[in-house]
Order: C-alpha cells, then sequence, then structure tokens
C-alpha cells in the first residue's frame, strides 16, 4: 500500500485530500507545515507528498529543497492556488513532479498522484534489474591484470572511441563490451550484440544491416539490421575476424561513415552507433594471410583491450568459483555450498583450456549435481585426474580422460561441433559417436 503525507495549512484541505485517497486504498498523513513535513518524513517512510506553495515557516519551495536533499525518492506534487508560472518553472527545476492549482479537482489530484506513483515503481524496478544486471556482468577478480582492466574500461568508456577486444575464446570479452556499455553516455540505449562467427555468410549481411521485403528469397518481411537496432547505442562485433572480406568492407562503411544500405532499399540509413569488437585471433598475422583488411583493421583497433586467459590469473579462480556458486544457488533454487580448501586447489592446478566460461560450466555443474553441502576433490570433473568416478584400470582412466578433453574443448569452443571436431581432429560424425557414447549434453 502507497502511503502519502499532504502538506498544507488549511484544515479543509487537509481533510478533503486525506478522505479521497483513503477512499481510494492509500494510507494517507497529513500535516500543516514544511517543519512538521520534514519531520514526519525522518519517522516514517513515505512514497509520495503533496506540498502546498504557501506555508506557514518555511514556504513550499524551500521545503522541496530540502526535501529532495534528504528523500530524493519520494516523488512530490505542488499545489498552490497564488502559483505563478515562474513559481511552477521553479518548482520542476528543484524536482517537483508536477503542480496542481487550487481550486483542487479530487478527481485530477488522485489520477497525478496514480501517475506518479507508478512512474516511482517503474524507477525503482528499473534500478533493481539494472542492479541484477550490473552485479550479472560484474568483471570479478582481485589479479593485477583485472584491476588493470577495470581500470582502463573505467577510462575508456565515458568516450566514444571505438574499441578492439582481444582475448581467447571463454574469457569474457562480452563481458568486457558490456561493461564498456554500462559505464558509457550509451547507458540507456540498446547494447546490440552479433556473433560474426555464428552466422552464415549468406546471411549476415542482412544481419547487420537489414533488408526490404521481398529483396532476396525468403525476405517475406522487412527486417532491420544490428547497426539500425543499436542506433543511440552499442554494437558488438564478436569475433569479428571470422568476417568474410566482402562483409568488411561493408562495415568498414558503416563504421566510418555511420550510414549503410539495407539490402534491397533505395536510401541509406543514418545511425548513431558505438562499435565494440572483439576477437580471439590475430588479426596481424591475418591482415598478412589476405583474410583481414587493414582498413577495417585500423578503424576498430583504436583502443585494444587485452582480457588474460584464466590461467595467467589462477588467484582469481576461488573468487570467480564462489561468485558462480552464489549465482546457480539462487538460479537453481539449491541450498548454499562451500568449496573445500583441497577443491580449490586442484580447480587453480588446472589450466582451464575453456577459461572463464568453462569454470563458469563446472560450478554450475557442481551446484546442480552435488548434494552435499561441501564440494570435495572427488565432486570435480576436470582432466587433470580429479573426477568423480574413480577409474579402476587403464581402459577406465583412458577413457575418462577422453571424455573429460572432449568436454573441456567443446566448453572451449561454446559446443560448436564443426570447431570442435577441427580443433581435435576428428570428423564431425565421429565426435557426435563419442558425444553419445560419453552421454554429453550442454551444460553438461
Amino acid at each position: 500500500m502507497s502511503r502519502i503525507l499532504i502538506v498544507d495549512d488549511e484544515p479543509g484541505i487537509r481533510q478533503s485530500l486525506k478522505g479521497a485517497f483513503e477512499d481510494e486504498g492509500f494510507s494517507t498523513d497529513t500535516v500543516s507545515s514544511g517543519e512538521e513535513c520534514l519531520q514526519k518524513l525522518e519517522e516514517t517512510p513515505c512514497d509520495l507528498v503533496l506540498l502546498d506553495i504557501w506555508l506557514p515557516g518555511i514556504d513550499g519551495l524551500e521545503t522541496l529543497r530540502r526535501l529532495r536533499e534528504r528523500f530524493p525518492d519520494i516523488r512530490v506534487i505542488m499545489i498552490s492556488g497564488h502559483a505563478t508560472i515562474a513559481t511552477a518553472v521553479t518548482a520542476t527545476k528543484l524536482g517537483a513532479y508536477d503542480f496542481i492549482e487550487k481550486p483542487l479537482s479530487l478527481e485530477h489530484t488522485l489520477l497525478v498522484a496514480r501517475n506518479a506513483l507508478s512512474l516511482r515503481r517503474l524507477e525503482q524496478a528499473h534500478d533493481m534489474l539494472r542492479h541484477q544486471l550490473e552485479e550479472r556482468f560484474h568483471i570479478v577478480g582481485e589479479s593485477i591484470p583485472i584491476k588493470s582492466l577495470r581500470k582502463q574500461i573505467a577510462v575508456v568508456a565515458p568516450t566514444n572511441s571505438r574499441v578492439l577486444i582481444y582475448g581467447e575464446s571463454g574469457t569474457g570479452k562480452e563481458l568486457v563490451g558490456r561493461n564498456i556499455h554500462f559505464l558509457s553516455n550509451r547507458v540507456n540505449a540498446p547494447f546490440v550484440e552479433v556473433n560474426c562467427a555464428a552466422i552464415p555468410e549468406e546471411l549476415i549481411e542482412s544481419e547487420l544491416f537489414g533488408h526490404t521485403k521481398g529483396s532476396f528469397t525468403g525476405a517475406s518481411d522487412a527486417k532491420k539490421g544490428k547497426f539500425e537496432l543499436a542506433d543511440g547505442g552499442t554494437l558488438f562485433l564478436d569475433e569479428i575476424g571470422d568476417m568474410t572480406l566482402k562483409t568488411q568492407a561493408k562495415v568498414l562503411r558503416a563504421v566510418e561513415e555511420q550510414r549503410f544500405q539495407p539490402i534491397g532499399a533505395p536510401a541509406t540509413v543514418h545511425v548513431d552507433v558505438r562499435v565494440v569488437a572483439a576477437t580471439n585471433k590475430n588479426l596481424t598475422s591475418e591482415i598478412a594471410a589476405g583474410r583481414f583488411r587493414e582498413d577495417l583493421f585500423y578503424r576498430l583497433n583504436v583502443i585494444p583491450f587485452f582480457v588474460p586467459p584464466l590461467r595467467d590469473r589462477r588467484e582469481d579462480i576461488p573468487i570467480l568459483a564462489r561468485y558462480f556458486m552464489r549465482i546457480f544457488n539462487t538460479e537453481h533454487g539449491r541450498g548454499p555450498k562451500e568449496f573445500m580448501p583441497e577443491a580449490l586447489d586442484s580447480m587453480m592446478e588446472y589450466s582451464w583450456p575453456g577459461n572463464v566460461r568453462e569454470l563458469r560450466n563446472e560450478v554450475e555443474r557442481l551446484v546442480i549435481m552435488v548434494a552435499e553441502s561441501c564440494i570435495e576433490p572427488r565432486d570435480l570433473s576436470l582432466p587433470n585426474g580429479t573426477s568423480s568416478i574413480p577409474a579402476s584400470n587403464l581402459h577406465e582412466a583412458r577413457a575418462q580422460f577422453e571424455r573429460e578433453f572432449i568436454l573441456s574443448k567443446l566448453h572451449e569452443n561454446d559446443w560448436n561441433i564443426t570447431q570442435t571436431a577441427k580443433q581435435l581432429g576428428l570428423e564431425r560424425s565421429y565426435l557426435y559417436r563419442k558425444m553419445k557414447m560419453y552421454g554429453m549434453e550442454k551444460g553438461v
């Protein structure tokens, strides 16, 4: 139930408003001066204040100024029978939600109050959601490389400079991109992600720039591209090194000129987009091999960021493990669990080829599969000899190692079967048979 405080020196108005709001189900208090108003707010939380301009002692505008300094989350509606436009403007600048003139219409006053309370609830929900997102996408760790990375983000984020993020698969390049967006002036605009490696070549131009209805076979409806969807915000181009030269040329123009032409469209579309790109490849080598445009590289590589692999910041492994444990305990409705020191030692000895993504998947598995409240070394499923299924002979040990090695490569490649098979030197069909034999599923 919302609580409303009515501040007016006229008893009749106080009683009239109190009766009207209580009839609508609100909890209502009344006072007759600005001093009483501030004292009441110290004693009793409130959602909305109806504040008269003309009051004995400190007037309504001074009360508003002090109220907003001490209770910034409370919505205030000013009421007056002798106000000027200048007074209304001043009240708005001081933070009043709205201004109502006397004689009051109870119906109109109730409507304005409901709108003010609805806005407050929306803002509270937005703040809560934003806090959850910031917590979810927080860059966790206290190692020197991570502290340096956070400082670099804080310096660069408020600018509009383009950023190119380097790092192995699974290190958290998208997380860095999101943090740049959250700390920028574009935070209230969209953050749009494009995984350049996951989109087929014949579709990537449409994904990036959009198309008109009927512009090609299968284009049954018009579609906005990612560049247009990110207008005013940030476009995150992940795995930029996997983009073909043809697409690179069009991206180069869009980045340079902030305009592009959707497929089949007669005119160009102008946008305001900050581009943040990421890659797990050595783009200098790709340029030398003729697979990446040098001019696009220099457009994107204005400020390079390097995300360290997990093996280079092992001291962050216990911190990350406990962080993911808290998240997944809440997400899956599990009771609290604790890592035993020996388990953490085993985790710190492992090289984590899949980096933070692999660690995250391992902790999620532990949360779901381990019933006990303490995580022991035997509960871990790592290819370094720690496993929940002890091997009794050489054949079982070899099979166990093969399973965990394949699983680590799947995690490293974000379950991209083609890429994993290529890395392992296997045919896709053979890898599928192995996965079926070992009962592997995504998230295991």
